[in-house]
């Protein structure tokens, strides 16, 4: 019998954390060794055959001299992507409880850059979240041919969908893309229709994240999000930062933004100095996986006759 203190041969130590209800399984590549597919990614994310989660990060010695830490994320269907905010919090935290530094606070390597991550004296983690782009080439969106207006600072693009409604959305990049549509009602917004219509539109080369931005006040908003390889999540951190943003070029939001989403709430400082995110990040259990044991579900057309 293997207990925690004596797992099998192979398997890798995991933390199952959350952020504001967007959930990660975390593994720590620094102390033992990890080779992470996609396909092994899809099954520690399956919610039946394996762990569950909406990404998977995997925490690993850095390349860049400034770094403390690299970490990568994959979502549930396996791809690799660039950046997490709820992540990047559970990350901080998964460091710290780990015991692999007691720095604070941390310097992170993303494949886009460097992030710079603080524990807080309240128990939230705080993220420097990098550089905001606006060029289209930089999600990249395609936007030729496509209707614009103006709205304060912010350029709002129109989108005919088939079968559709044509949607008005902000364009932009927290490394991660990103598509904003303004909605008076979160809670019947047809994120379920228009979420993947447009994260998946061929306009967007490598998919978008859209998300559905509810104004409440000045420093308040509601927020949902679909997201590329997971569907719509309870959080998106660089989602959060995306609506608050669009928002506040658009002139209907002042910094800070208080971005309530169905997992919790994040708040979101932007100015001319940079781009801030603070919220939650928790741990729900730890333990030991062996990933060569994790099963495929099987298909009907799989099952002899």
């Amino acid at each position: 019998m293997h207990t925690l203190s004596s797992p099998p041969p192979g398997a890798w130590r995991f933390a199952k954390m959350h952020g504001a209800g967007n959930d990660f399984v975390v593994l720590d590549a620094v102390s033992q060794p990890i080779e992470l597919t996609p396909e092994l990614a899809r099954r520690l994310a399956d919610r039946h055959f394996g762990i569950g989660a909406d990404q998977i990060l995997i925490v690993e010695n850095p390349m860049h001299p400034e770094a403390d830490f690299r970490y990568r994320i994959f979502n549930a269907d396996g791809g690799e992507v660039e950046h997490c905010g709820n992540g990047a919090r559970c990350f901080a935290r998964f460091v710290r409880e780990q015991g692999l530094s007691r720095r604070n606070p941390l310097r992170a390597e993303i494949c886009t850059g460097l992030l710079t991550l603080t524990l807080e004296d309240s128990g939230e983690v705080s993220v420097d979240m990098g550089q905001v782009s606006f060029e289209p080439g930089s999600l990249p969106f395609a936007p030729d041919g496509l209707a614009s207006r103006r709205q304060g600072d912010a350029t709002i693009w129109q989108l005919p969908l088939d079968g559709l409604p044509t949607v008005e959305f902000a364009a932009l990049a927290i490394s991660n893309p990103h598509a904003v549509l303004i909605v008076d009602d979160v809670a019947t917004a047809p994120v379920g229709t228009l979420g993947p219509a447009i994260t998946h539109h061929p306009r967007f080369a490598n998919e978008v994240n859209t998300g559905f931005l509810q104004v409440v006040g000045r420093h308040n908003a509601r927020l949902r999000v679909y997201e590329r390889g997971a569907g719509e999540t309870l959080a998106c951190g660089t989602g959060a930062c995306a609506a608050a943003i669009t928002g506040i070029r658009m002139g209907l939001l002042d910094s800070p933004v208080k971005v309530q989403t169905r997992g919790g709430c994040l708040t979101i400082a932007w100015n001319e100095t940079g781009l801030r995110m603070s919220g939650p990040a928790t741990t729900v259990f730890q333990g030991w996986i062996d990933p060569h044991a994790l099963v495929r579900p099987t298909e009907f057309k799989d099952i002899a006759a």
